[in-house]
């Protein structure tokens, strides 16, 4: 027990080295209270409140617990089975497997039961939670705050945003909360958060709006998250985080957490585009978004002084999906997109989001550079499909790269300290390329030159460099000297790497 700010244990173990050391120890004396010395006030810091109560007590009967009964897909060499294929080809073990039944080729389905949060925001019952709450619900409870349980219905959901609303079967007026703006709270500023973590219901827990602006890559496209230190944890997903005003500035999603439990690094839907997607919900059930049919990147400085632009802003083309809007519409490889419809675009992610706003089957005027001119393209944008990244047929595209290659041998390159071959027909089929499209492989990298410090390994495909197709070494080399020439110190490669094509520089030998 600790008493007067130091533990008997630490006495007895300082007391403890000295004798081993050899040397004396001088020990604190413990000295009582002065009588009648009055404490130390604690004061709360400028504006923070005393206590949480009357504002949990406030919006807590809005906030509900969702309980989800849902299908999952079971490999058939899960368990058991998984276990006795291992044996499978083993001596001895032949009669075994002869007399046992082949395992099923097609995954089986289980019944699954799973935790989550959410919302009232409305009087009549309808409640917001996360989509991957309810992702293939087959039944869907609310419990509310004094216990009472709802059968609840779904009534739209979208995964991009990882956004669903529901309504509850039972009618009656239910309290509820509102939509506030995440725009309004400032780094620092309180703000709690309410949820069912670990089917532990009506749980409240505090802290501050550590970030906003939070980008968690390809998985959340549309969503800039708040970031928040207020303890989340498994179960609070769908719930809401509240202002010190009781308004829900943010939809509780994703937590960053190498053991599954809070570290105090949680991620929230903001408000504005939480009440967005589920006005839309509410209405059609669905989100239908723009879908263009591009690989874009962001045009970084390096990218940009390598193709000799000065305004390093907008979105860099990387690849065009066959058969999409986009190439129906002539965007290229290369392209750079500088605004849509006069809005411009600031990145990849910038243009993603205005896109998405489009509406489907409409015309859109896209700003692009194109071969360092300036130019407008008219696109009539498509609905994105639910997989838009899925093969639509390995096919010849109009707009494709013409040059076949010319059979030539490749080469070793001193100055690049790389071996450059031309593209097989085999490696541009395992791609997912067109039939059209040419390329120079790597298949030799010395550590020490320029593409070996720049990361670059054997198997990778160049398609083009500065924007011009690369079928032979002698047509690299020609870009090297027109980029020379032009009193360029890069080069923009367009690589391709599995199924995806990126971009990457690499600086110019000297000479």
């Amino acid at each position: 027990m600790r008493k007067f700010g130091i533990s008997a244990q630490a006495l007895v173990a300082a007391a403890f080295g000295a004798a081993i050391m050899g040397s004396a120890i001088s020990v604190p004396k413990l000295v009582a209270p002065e009588a009648g010395a009055q404490p130390i006030a604690i004061q709360a810091p400028p504006g923070a409140p005393l206590s949480f109560a009357d504002l949990i007590e406030k919006v807590e009967p809005a906030v509900v617990s969702v309980n989800v009964i849902s299908t999952q897909d079971v490999s058939p060499l899960s368990g058991a089975e998984g276990f006795l294929e291992q044996f499978r080809g083993v001596p001895g073990m032949e009669e075994f497997f002869q007399q046992r039944p082949a395992p099923q080729d097609t995954p089986r389905q289980r019944e699954a039961r799973s935790l989550g949060s959410g919302f009232f925001i409305s009087e009549d019952g309808l409640v917001v939670t996360n989509h991957h709450v309810i992702d293939r619900a087959t039944q869907i409870q609310i419990v509310t705050s004094d216990g009472k349980e709802l059968d609840a219905e779904l009534v739209g959901t979208d995964r991009q945003t990882d956004l669903a609303v529901l309504r509850v079967k039972d009618k009656g007026k239910y309290p509820y909360v509102k939509f506030g703006s995440s725009k309004e709270v400032r780094k620092g500023d309180w703000v709690v958060a309410l949820g069912n973590p670990f089917g532990l219901g009506g749980t409240a827990t505090a802290g501050i709006l550590s970030a906003d602006g939070r980008e968690l890559g390809a998985a959340s496209p549309y969503t800039d998250f708040i970031q928040i230190d207020a303890p989340i944890n498994r179960g609070n997903s769908g719930g809401p985080t509240f202002d010190l005003l009781g308004n829900v500035i943010g939809v509780n999603s994703q937590i960053l957490s190498p053991s599954g439990g809070s570290v105090g690094i949680g991620f929230a839907i903001p408000a504005e585009l939480a009440k967005e997607v589920t006005d839309i919900l509410i209405k059609d059930g669905r989100v239908s978004r723009g879908w263009l049919g591009v690989q874009i990147g962001d045009l970084t400085p390096e990218f940009a002084e390598a193709l000799g632009i000065e305004d390093a802003s907008g979105a860099l083309v990387a690849d065009v999906t066959v058969g999409s809007p986009a190439e129906k519409a002539g965007l290229l490889r290369n392209d750079i997109i500088l605004s849509v419809n006069g809005q411009k675009v600031t990145d990849a992610t910038s243009t993603t989001r205005i896109v998405a706003r489009l509406i489907a089957n409409t015309s859109n005027k896209f700003e692009i550079i194109r071969n360092g001119k300036r130019q407008n393209i008219n696109v009539v944008v498509g609905e994105r499909p639910e997989d838009p990244y899925a093969s639509q047929g390995n096919q010849t595209s109009p707009n494709a790269n013409r040059n076949q290659s010319s059979g030539v041998p490749g080469a070793f390159l001193d100055d690049f300290g790389v071996r450059l071959d031309p593209m097989t027909e085999d490696v541009r089929v395992r791609l997912g390329l067109r039939p059209a499209d040419t390329g120079l492989m790597i298949t030799e990298v010395s550590p020490d030159g320029i593409f070996g410090k720049a990361g670059f390994e054997k198997g990778l495909v160049i398609l083009e460099a500065n924007g011009q197709p690369v079928p032979t070494v002698e047509a690299f080399e020609k870009t090297v000297k027109d980029a020379k020439a032009a009193k360029r110190s890069k080069i923009l490669l367009a690589v391709r790497v599995g199924q995806a094509t990126t971009y990457s520089t690499v600086d110019l030998p000297a000479g």
